[in-house]
């Protein structure tokens, strides 16, 4: 995570407009926080992805007067009418398409885990905004074939900055655009995990040192989420050191392992202590199990501290009123000589 910031939207007037900046101008400030990381970033690739809320041609326009920066990668959202008086869609999908590829498409809610088969076409447009400039982009369509019945086809129409003719660049564009199912997972955890929107804080300040927190709170249990869907995966120190230590397998009655577990295996003890079922059929925990099951973790772990706490200052005062008693002893020894 290389930046957050947050911003409210202000109260709408007796007259029900809503005044302040027009939150299409909060993609084009996202843009330029990440094209701001550039100059800092050199040997690294910066893409911007978003969805389509953000298919608007100012922030095409904006990211394409200084020469682009960083990448950008926006789903489209409408179907622009081009100067031949064309759709843009149809116009993007006139040619053979350029490649075919499949790919497994992740279980969702009441959606089971499928495989995705998808034609790709990619084509180089000139787009005109309302001052008469014109952002030259790539339009690729990405359009699911022989799907299932009764299941709607997936269908993905790609807007970038980017020149892929080829199907090596398209497959990477499609991939970019599969990633940003991370920042969804991410947003989930913050939300419904954390449960930020419920907090009642009651300055600005305390609310952003909150956020502040949760958000690492939720990267983190997204990233142990994702290691536990690989089964030959170890259990990263950096993830989340106390859980190598056994309690996930203390809770569960298990024997803790002499060497370090693999990340699946931790993944869904802990699930199951947040309810994760764990049946044949039930595939990989999410993180609605995961999330619970790591607070009775981080509850056991305190627990487990505590205790240790106690016992030391048992000892320590029982050895210091040793140590009394010894000196009084001693002392009494001492008067009678």
């Amino acid at each position: 995570m290389l930046n957050a910031w947050m911003w409210a939207r202000e109260r709408k007037g007796a007259d029900g407009v809503r005044g302040g900046e027009k939150e299409s101008g909060r993609w084009i400030e996202g843009y330029e926080r990440v094209a701001g990381q550039a100059a800092d970033l050199p040997g690294t690739q910066l893409v911007y992805v978003t969805d389509r809320e953000s298919d608007i041609i100012a922030l095409m326009r904006r990211a394409h007067d200084p020469g682009c920066p960083a990448d950008w990668l926006i789903r489209a959202r409408h179907n622009r009418v081009l100067p031949e008086g064309q759709r843009l869609w149809d116009h993007a999908t006139q040619a053979e398409p350029l490649v075919e590829i499949r790919f497994t498409l992740p279980r969702r809610q009441r959606q089971k885990a499928r495989e995705v088969h998808q034609q790709i076409w990619s084509r180089r447009i000139n787009l005109h905004d309302a001052q008469g400039s014109v952002v030259s982009i790539s339009c690729l369509v990405a359009r699911e074939m022989d799907a299932p019945a009764r299941v709607t086809p997936i269908e993905w129409r790609l807007l970038t900055n980017r020149d892929e003719p080829d199907l090596t660049g398209a497959a990477r564009l499609i991939d970019w655009y599969r990633a940003r199912r991370e920042v969804e997972t991410f947003f989930h955890v913050l939300k419904n995990g954390c449960r930020v929107e419920a907090l009642q804080l009651s300055t600005i300040e305390r609310i952003e040192r909150a956020l502040a927190v949760f958000m690492v709170v939720a990267w983190r249990i997204a990233r142990l989420m994702r290691l536990g869907h690989n089964a030959r995966t170890s259990m990263p120190d950096c993830c989340l050191r106390p859980m190598n230590g056994g309690p996930a397998f203390i809770l569960s009655r298990k024997p803790p392992p002499d060497k370090p577990p693999q990340a699946n295996e931790v993944v869904r003890l802990v699930a199951m202590l947040g309810g994760f079922p764990a049946r044949k059929g039930d595939g990989e925990p999410g993180v609605k199990t995961i999330w619970p099951g790591m607070q009775r973790i981080v509850d056991f772990v305190a627990g487990n501290r505590y205790m240790r706490e106690v016992e030391h200052q048992t000892c320590v005062m029982e050895w210091v009123n040793s140590f009394h008693r010894k000196l009084k002893a001693s002392n009494y020894i001492l008067l009678i000589l």
